[in-house]
């Protein structure tokens, strides 16, 4: 059995998260900006900037082998006379590596995210999904929402 664990991702191991977002694009085919190291030195700066609005979390194998990421954003909501302290959740870059996937890691690793949502009182979270991830969205109790809306501002 694997020494698998899921836990909040740890400063040293932003470099890695970076890498695994590098190979997320390669792996759908997208051309890249810049180089791989430009890119891990912006995303380890952006993570620390944002930590108080970016949560991460990681899959670890043996110890120190970052195999998969999510990540949290938070985001404060407008006071209700109800409710004067409310914020909701996206649950973004849920990516695991694909010799590693199909074996119920990332079903691990979305429920331990919506666990930290919990307890943090969100009221929601929302996830923008690949075809292929809805399902195992679905088994972790997300649904399609009728009055939840989009609209793209930019060809980003």
């Amino acid at each position: 059995m694997e020494n698998i664990s899921i836990r909040p991702a740890q400063s040293g191991e932003l470099a890695a998260v970076a890498a695994l977002r590098w190979e997320w694009l390669v792996e759908t085919g997208q051309e890249a900006v810049g180089d791989r190291e430009e890119f891990v030195r912006h995303f380890v700066s952006w993570a620390r900037e944002n930590a108080g609005s970016h949560r991460c979390t990681v899959v670890v194998r043996d110890a120190s082998l970052v195999i998969g990421m999510a990540w949290l954003a938070l985001v404060q909501r407008v006071p209700t006379p109800r409710a004067p302290q409310r914020a909701s959740g996206d649950l973004q870059c849920v990516y695991v590596v694909p010799e590693a996937r199909d074996g119920g890691l990332g079903g691990r690793l979305i429920r331990a995210v919506l666990d930290g949502a919990r307890e943090l009182g969100l009221e929601r979270v929302t996830v923008h999904s690949t075809p292929r991830a809805i399902p195992a969205y679905a088994r972790c109790g997300f649904q399609e929402s009728p009055r939840l809306l989009h609209v793209r501002v930019t060809d980003a």
